[in-house]
């Protein structure tokens, strides 16, 4: 009895037919059976290491037309393959010299065209783009190729994992030539695929051609299109479609939630995020170690990390729901890294190998960058050679920290070895790696190897930016070299880099090192006059150098501008403007009644406290 089938069918069993005709499929349980997966699995129990395989046999041999039957049945290189077989012997293959093209001719399973979506499902998964666009091209070519809207779906979905959206895109073209109509799974597809991209726009935009051919958006492309936005820091744009999504009748899940908070952190929205955590509560959507991950680091970017702390160790209770993973543990370590205690960093990577949780290269880099933001050089080499110990491969932020640790310690040449080393392996130093050599030549005082790095890594195509020139500044002023602070800052504005806080505070400290008053002061109207915010790094520079030159009423007058900002006062302003006034007498009483005047209460009480 023939079924003619108009929908969505499940791809092992019945494919979807053409959208442009319907197809009339007979019930065959010799046909089913070519389309179940099979699952066969390997253990070793004294490596400790396991592998689970799927075979999909398709359809064989005695299955095909009686027409290919005889055509094939005397002819010795025709294949009776099976199809997981099939792209085994292709993936072996070379895809830039080998001849795919003719070892998918001596396959007999050519000839039934339920096999091709077989056949690209399995290669697909496999995840080697090249090997699957030529078996596609080939499978185009054949007489009883049939366009199918699955196979471009999974072709699409294959080139988003990949990050190539613009061959996704001439997919999503192609298929309509083809007379193969686009259906919600192939925009869920697209719309991922430029998601990763970062290219918010264009998955808007598909959106909005989805909803004029009157393709109901599911769930899944709710989401798919808020972490398109979300991932590009647009975090109020994803906000908007989650409303949307809501007053369309689709509720937010679990998945939601949980994009619209990393779309949060991406924006460095910190506090928006606790919020909308707070928000969460109330819905019956309970949170997963997802959204603790996210929540720990949003924490500790706020300097909250006794709250950080207190959510990592309600993890880790017996009855809790959500148990840490790696990405907890790599967190935890972070913020003991950034709060300054080393110990502890060992202590939680020494406890997540032993929960018997498997670090990744991401772990060992962060507990490497925070030995090397202490100079620790000696622990970093430790932790890079427990990476390749380990059967993982350093990578370019390996690299880096351990660079960085010798630059830290004093030993810059130990740096520059890691720096070739890292060259020699095979990976590209990058933006951030030749920073830290940079640094780690400036503040050694060697500032002509510095700038040799500055000119090397231009040479490679790799563009310094404003941390660079941050380095460069700093080692003028260890240096006292007047010329050279003038000549970097020509430099930048030569390239179109536009200083930010951190830089202007090194040009400032410079020139205040070298003793160049008169250009200090103009910097820092430079930094006003650009729009730029001082900080109280800027104003500590500004105070204690104009008491070093024993210009005291410019310091009151820097206090002054300081406090109408706002800024916090430091322990090295402070000491500055004691010293101010204990030198400056007559200014005393005028200024502690302005302080009286503007509510300084405190401050004003302790630096009279302290002169007395």
């Amino acid at each position: 009895m023939a079924t003619i089938h108009h929908h969505h069918l499940p791809l092992l069993h019945n494919p979807t037919p053409p959208a442009f005709k319907p197809k009339i499929l007979c019930k065959n349980s010799k046909n089913d059976a070519a389309f179940e997966e099979k699952k066969s699995g390997f253990v070793d129990y004294d490596k400790g290491i396991h592998h689970v395989s799927t075979q999909v046999s398709g359809i064989r041999k005695d299955q095909i037309p009686q027409r290919y039957r005889i055509r094939v049945q005397g002819d010795r290189f025709q294949k009776d393959w099976s199809v997981s077989q099939v792209v085994q012997k292709v993936l072996e293959l070379d895809h830039k010299s080998d001849d795919i093209e003719g070892l998918l001719n001596r396959w007999v399973g050519r000839f039934a065209r339920k096999n091709f979506p077989l056949l690209i499902k399995e290669i697909t998964q496999k995840g080697s783009i090249e090997h699957s666009i030529l078996v596609f091209q080939w499978m185009k070519n054949q007489r009883n190729y049939c366009a199918r809207t699955d196979i471009y779906n999974m072709m699409i979905r294959l080139h988003a994992r990949h990050n190539w959206t613009d061959q996704a895109r001439g997919l999503f073209f192609e298929m309509q030539k083809w007379r193969c109509k686009p259906d919600a799974e192939t925009c869920n597809a697209l719309i991922n695929a430029h998601g990763r991209s970062g290219q918010w726009r264009w998955a808007m935009n598909i959106m909005e051609d989805m909803l004029q051919k009157a393709i109901p958006p599911s769930r899944s492309t709710y989401n798919n299109l808020i972490n398109a936005c979300g991932s590009s820091g647009n975090w109020r744009e994803a906000l908007k479609l989650c409303k949307k999504m809501t007053e369309n009748g689709v509720g937010p899940d679990l998945v939601t939630h949980n994009i619209i908070l990393s779309a949060y952190k991406t924006g460095a929205q910190y506090e928006k995020a606790l919020s909308y955590f707070e928000l969460m509560k109330g819905t019956n959507i309970r949170p997963d170690t997802t959204t603790l991950n996210i929540m720990i680091y949003c924490l500790t970017k706020l300097g909250q990390y006794e709250k950080a702390i207190g959510i990592f160790k309600s993890m880790r209770e017996k009855r809790a729901e959500c148990h840490p993973d790696v990405v907890t543990f790599t967190s935890i370590i972070h913020l003991y890294s950034v709060n300054g205690q080393i110990e502890n960093c060992r202590a939680v990577f020494s406890t997540m190998v032993a929960e018997g949780l498997k670090p990744n290269i991401v772990s060992y880099n962060t507990l490497m960058g925070a030995y090397a933001s202490h100079g620790m050089n000696k622990e970093a080499l430790s932790v890079f050679n427990a990476i390749k110990n380990s059967g993982l491969r350093p990578d370019v932020v390996s690299y880096t920290s351990l660079l960085n640790s010798y630059g830290r310690s004093q030993q810059p040449k130990k740096a520059r070895e890691v720096f070739e080393m890292m060259k020699r392996d095979k990976l590209k130093p990058n933006l951030v790696s030749y920073n830290a050599m940079i640094d780690a030549y400036g503040s050694n005082g060697l500032l002509a190897e510095a700038v040799e790095v500055l000119r090397e890594m231009e040479q490679d195509g790799i563009y310094p930016n404003a941390v660079s020139i941050c380095t460069l500044l700093a080692a003028c002023g260890r240096c006292s070299r007047k010329v050279n602070i003038d000549v970097v800052l020509q430099a930048a504005e030569r390239r179109h880099i536009k200083l930010n806080t951190i830089a202007y505070n090194s040009a400032i400290g410079s020139y205040m090192n070298v003793g160049e008053f008169e250009k200090a002061t103009s910097m820092y109207r430079s930094m006003r006059k650009s729009k730029v915010i001082p900080d109280a790094v800027t104003f500590t520079v500004l105070i204690s150098g104009c008491c070093k030159m024993s210009k005291y009423c410019e310091a009151l007058e820097f206090l002054s501008e300081m406090m109408d900002l706002k800024i916090p006062m430091t322990k090295e302003a402070y000491s500055s403007v004691i010293c101010a006034y204990s030198k400056q007498a007559s200014a005393l009483t005028k200024y502690a009644s302005l302080l009286i005047y503007r509510k300084w209460k405190e401050i004003s009480f302790l630096l009279l406290f302290d002169i007395c």
